[in-house]
């Protein structure tokens, strides 16, 4: 009987041990599902591109103890994959707004140390809450800078954007410059490299060996803007991706990509997703932005987002089957009520479109939707007036500065979402 007990006591030994290594492995891509260990890894996510910058705050209440305070409140609800910007580059106006900061490359190849602090501080406290992170490493937009402030430095586009808002088009034929400008990607695998390479200065564990992190993202959004910069784009993006894996093995990599909407091509879209370098397959869902919800009654243009959405979902679902690859509904975000921006405003529109996208994670005979992240989290961040437009020293929400404060953003009072959300991450951990 002891003898009996003690084999016992030894199995039970073992079987957790496999737990915790699981729970704390790295997420591998096999198939067309994410796996830590032996056990496939669904997830319901949040993007909280601010996460990295609380640190930085003067104000303990505004800067750590409110990121402690809003991990936590993720972890209650299930929501343990959070999507995070590595760093802004420049400072000061970019296209007439004030980008976010502080800068984590002020100047061109200048660094500023403490800013990466702050992305440390915030993968220190999810790994003590088993969370997974992934980083995107610049940006197609101007709100942190991003790939216009590489095309400044190299004198490549006209300053007067630094204060002026450019067209469509002047922005379109502005960014896709930075595709054949190889003094602006030089300096932004640069930037890359640093962060990759980086050993945490908070727990001491150097980024490539940290399985907190899930992904490195290339960069939010990355779309060659013209049909002429294709050729290159496709080129930046496999060389990156090269260069990423070079530095670091162990993690996953992706392009951070909205769908074919983002290449005006879906043979485009899976070309540069087809490389052996890129792991799984990103889209976002905007339905205000791309014409969606063009009905002035928000309740009747509803129908029309879900059917556009649910194309959508099929379309790059389908290319993902084909590669034999994960998709992740990265970014997906709905108005308010009444289109409001105020946080007493209620949100049953919106839930109903959250549950649409939630109800797309799992396996399906065309494509396996292995996690979703809604835009965005705000936590306890407010807007601080009454145009709800962002300026230096407020508090970061979901929204970035060029947006209303409330646009997209969840708050941490919007007690329906929230309830949604928790029992979709709940499903997913069931799969």
């Amino acid at each position: 009987m002891k003898i009996a007990r003690i084999f016992s006591c030894i199995a039970i030994l073992l079987a957790a041990a496999s737990i915790g290594v699981a729970r704390t492995g790295f997420v591998e891509v096999r198939g067309e599902r994410f796996y830590v260990g032996d056990e496939p890894y669904f997830f319901v996510g949040a993007n909280y591109w601010y996460g990295s910058l609380l640190g930085r705050e003067k104000d303990e209440h505004r800067g750590a103890a409110r990121l402690r305070s809003e991990l936590d409140m993720l972890k209650r609800l299930g929501i343990t994959n959070l999507r995070v910007l590595a760093g802004a580059e420049g400072e000061g106006m970019l296209n007439g707004i004030t980008r976010v900061g502080p800068s984590l490359q002020p100047e061109k190849g200048k660094f500023d140390e403490d800013a990466l602090k702050g992305l440390d501080l915030l993968l220190a406290e999810m790994r003590k809450r088993d969370m997974r992170a992934v980083i995107y490493l610049s940006n197609n937009w101007e709100w942190s800078g991003g790939f216009q402030q590489y095309l400044l430095w190299e004198k490549r586009i006209d300053p007067t954007l630094t204060t002026r808002k450019p067209s469509w088009d002047e922005l379109r034929d502005t960014v896709k410059e930075f595709y054949s400008c190889s003094r602006c990607i030089a300096a932004y695998q640069t930037q890359a490299a640093k962060v990759i390479s980086r050993r945490n200065s908070v727990n001491k564990i150097e980024y490539a060996k940290d399985p907190t992190i899930m992904a490195w993202e290339i960069a939010n959004e990355p779309r060659p803007m013209r049909p002429a910069a294709n050729e290159v784009y496709a080129k930046f993006l496999k060389d990156t991706a090269a260069l990423i894996r070079t530095l670091d093995p162990k993690h996953l990599i992706t392009i951070g990509h909205e769908g074919h909407i983002g290449t005006e091509s879906i043979e485009l879209f899976k070309k540069v997703h087809s490389d052996k370098n890129i792991d799984y397959l990103t889209i976002h869902i905007w339905p205000k932005n791309w014409g969606w919800l063009a009905d002035g009654d928000l309740e009747k243009a509803l129908a029309n987002a879900e059917s556009e959405t649910q194309k959508y979902v099929d379309a790059n679902l389908a290319v993902a089957h084909d590669l034999k690859k994960p998709l992740v509904i990265e970014e997906f975000g709905f108005p308010r009520d009444g289109r409001s921006f105020a946080l007493d405003s209620t949100t049953s529109l919106r839930d109903k479109y959250f549950s649409l996208i939630l109800s797309k994670l799992g396996k399906t005979r065309t494509g396996t939707v292995a996690g979703v992240n809604f835009w965005a989290f705000a936590g306890r961040g407010r807007a601080a007036h009454s145009d709800y437009i962002w300026k230096p020293g407020d508090d970061y929400t979901g929204d970035p500065p060029m947006e209303e404060q409330g646009l997209n953003s969840v708050f941490d009072t919007d007690r329906s979402t929230l309830s949604l959300l928790k029992k979709a991450a709940r499903r997913a951990k069931s799969l």
